[in-house]
């Protein structure tokens, strides 16, 4: 039996999870990266119990929760410190069967890629200019000067939010929409020796969250509502001027990080789904697909729901079109619901400015049992991967 081969144009967790599926399904896999190397990058990710489960599937979820933080106890606050909603870290467990994890991009990246089996092609500095959705497809690349064409039984664009893919073959998707919210992000320099606690603030139109990592440190970040493309000399200075006067641990964290490290990025969306994930022999996945606003901490996870599927779809002896096609029924519906979701919390939490709406949301939280605010919220991250997929 030939094998079969793939191209996947973007080597984040996405395209990385979508190597390692197809591998585990027999394919012959090239990954394609724009980046000039593999290096340390990004900031800290929760990783829910989809995420988990779907890690679990490509073999790698040992290696992750030994190099994770299970997560601790949090809630919800408010600047000056009141407690919203508490929630135990074991409710967690018991409405999901699993905890979630904190864990560090750069490790995840790092396992992931370390996960690849032998025989797995990586490419780095390739800037991806044409591909044809075929059968066959084809994607054409430059890399050090070098223009190379790669025919392919499959390609799958997990090229992020300004995915080229999606941009040929999708042309008429609108670009992404702004979402009006800009985000710092920040991990302390050493393991953190205060508490560690799982939480969000919510003052008007800003937000502030803290998740403690696998190495003893804690990944931070803060987000307020701006007009877009606003930048700061110094970035560490205006997360402070947000934040360094909310309740203890946040300027603690703040001092705690260097300010070089501290990123800031404007918050984008798909603001219109696509009408299918799949055209000819190219599939998209993760935010190529579905870029959502971060407030439910799914997009990660729902890249790896996305791999997962996709090698499920593809297994040794599967018609490719009609694999596509199951992968595309099964995907879209879901990642776009839990996009539709995580864009409406954004705007009934973070992006929330209007006093008295505030004080009315602030009141129901305090009133709704913490149970069931988390049931409600849970079912998002209630995935499994399905036994047997329809022929």
């Amino acid at each position: 039996m030939v094998d079969r081969t793939a191209v996947v144009v973007g080597a984040g967790i996405g395209g990385l999870c979508a190597g390692l599926a197809l591998r585990r399904q027999g394919w012959q896999v090239t990954i394609l990266e724009r980046a000039p190397a593999f290096g340390a990058v990004g900031a800290g990710i929760a990783l829910f119990s989809n995420a988990l489960t779907g890690l679990a599937a490509l073999g790698v979820d040992a290696q992750i929760r030994a190099a994770g933080q299970v997560e601790a106890p949090g809630g919800t606050r408010t600047p000056d410190g009141r407690w919203l909603s508490r929630l135990d870290a074991a409710d967690l467990v018991d409405e999901l069967g699993t905890e979630s994890l904190g864990i560090h991009r750069a490790t995840l990246h790092e396992i992931l890629l370390a996960a690849l089996p032998e025989g797995t092609t990586t490419v780095t500095g390739a800037e991806v200019v044409e591909v044809v959705a075929g059968p066959p497809a084809e994607v054409t690349y430059v890399s050090g000067g070098a223009r190379t064409t790669l025919r392919a039984d499959l390609v799958v664009g997990a090229d992020g939010l300004r995915s080229v893919v999606r941009r040929q073959l999708w042309p008429d998707t609108p670009d992404p929409v702004y979402v009006g919210a800009t985000a710092w992000r920040g991990v302390t320099k050493q393991p953190w020796t205060g508490e560690l606690l799982v939480g969000i603030t919510w003052a008007p139109g800003a937000e502030f969250g803290m998740v403690p990592l696998g190495d003893g440190r804690v990944y931070w970040y803060g987000a307020v509502n701006a007009p877009v493309g606003q930048r700061a000399p110094d970035e560490m200075t205006a997360a402070r001027e947000h934040f360094g006067s909310w309740h203890a641990p946040i300027p603690a964290l703040l001092a705690a990080t260097d300010p070089q490290a501290v990123l800031r990025n404007d918050l984008y969306h798909l603001g219109t789904p696509l009408h299918s994930y799949v055209t000819g022999a190219v599939a998209l996945l993760g935010d190529a697909a579905h870029a959502m606003t971060p407030y439910l901490g799914q997009g990660a996870a729902q890249a790896v729901e996305d791999a997962v599927l996709l090698g499920l779809c593809l297994k040794p002896g599967t018609d490719v079109a009609a694999g596509l096609a199951r992968y595309d029924a099964e995907r879209r519906p879901r990642s776009q619901q839990v996009a539709r979701a995580s864009y409406q919390i954004g705007r009934i939490g973070q992006q929330l400015r209007n006093p008295l709406a505030v004080a009315l949301r602030n009141v129901m939280i305090r009133l709704t049992p913490p149970r069931v605010a988390l049931r409600s919220m849970a079912r998002y991250a209630d995935w499994r991967p399905p036994a047997d997929l329809p022929d």
